[in-house]
């Protein structure tokens, strides 16, 4: 018996054999949500072949860009004929490309020409750029906008340091947990409490361990963003930084947007993030909706 679309996560944990603090297609509380949601049990209404396309298609990360039929097999516990036809079909499409190299299959460029309309129609990108470009000069850190992907924050724009490491930080299409890191605290504090208590049954139910781990403080995000103008994170998603996160409200386009800066430990104590570098992302926020409002 075949196992739903996204069930046999997991068994594969990409380059290395261990979880990659950047690519959050591999992250637990993605696996949880597959198993207890993108598969559409019980769904009458659910497409269960569409869903299986898309989630072949997010096999596909930038630690293993490649892949081939039996490791696409053995991420989503889908049978390897029935993996042949749907990668046929997806080459056919554009959506995947045959690796000349390996004979295994890497993303097409049609998938850059599916994701381009949503970012051409997020217009607060250009605003924000040349703030955002600014602060991540003055702080040497990294500082990017998001919207809600599933219970993550995918980054829609991004400026950084030109640092070594910040382009694992921050890259266009990253995904972060909303329950574990700064940028998705602030999006849950940003919300109004209707559309919050939603969210936070959603991870909740959805996601039970990811919400074991990370839910108490979750909970306390809407008076940190009170108390302080920002969220704060200081290693839950990755040990070697620190981030904060800040709500900017809802764009033209309907979307609530949400903004981080990330910067390693070595070059930001906890102080100088709680004195600086968060006060100096509220500014920046504040500033982008007095520009947005005129």
């Amino acid at each position: 018996m075949q196992n739903p679309p996204g069930g046999a996560r997991g068994k594969n944990k990409g380059a290395g054999g261990g979880r990659n603090p950047y690519q959050t297609n591999l992250e637990p509380a993605d696996l949880e949500y597959n198993q207890n949601v993108a598969s559409g049990a019980d769904d009458r209404q659910f497409a269960t072949t569409l869903a299986r396309g898309f989630e072949i298609l997010r096999c596909f990360t930038a630690v293993r860009p490649v892949l081939g039929n039996k490791e696409l097999a053995d991420e989503t516990g889908l049978s390897r004929p029935t993996i042949s036809r749907f990668t046929y079909t997806l080459v056919k499409l554009g959506y995947l490309r045959e690796d000349p190299y390996t004979a295994k299959y890497r993303l097409g460029p049609a998938i850059i020409a599916l994701g381009y309309p949503l970012l051409a129609s997020l217009t607060l990108r250009q605003a924000a750029r040349p703030l955002m470009n600014e602060l991540a000069r003055k702080t040497r850190s990294s500082v990017s906008m998001g919207i809600r992907d599933r219970l993550s924050i995918v980054y829609v724009e991004t400026s950084r340091a030109h640092r070594p490491w910040s382009a694992q930080l921050s890259d266009v299409g990253l995904r972060f947990p909303i329950a574990s890191t700064a940028i998705g605290h602030a999006y849950a504090a940003g919300l109004d409490r209707v559309a919050r208590e939603a969210l936070l049954n959603e991870i909740r139910i959805h996601t039970p361990a990811t919400w074991s781990t990370h839910g108490e403080r979750l909970l306390l995000a809407r008076e940190e963003l009170t108390r302080k103008g920002f969220c704060s994170s200081y290693g839950e998603q990755h040990p070697d930084y620190h981030a904060v996160g800040v709500p900017f409200g809802m764009s033209s386009q309907g979307e609530v947007v949400v903004f981080n800066c990330v910067r390693q430990i070595d070059l930001a104590s906890r102080g100088s993030v709680e004195k600086t570098m968060g006060p100096q992302l509220a500014a920046m926020v504040e500033q982008l909706r007095g520009a947005a409002a005129t």
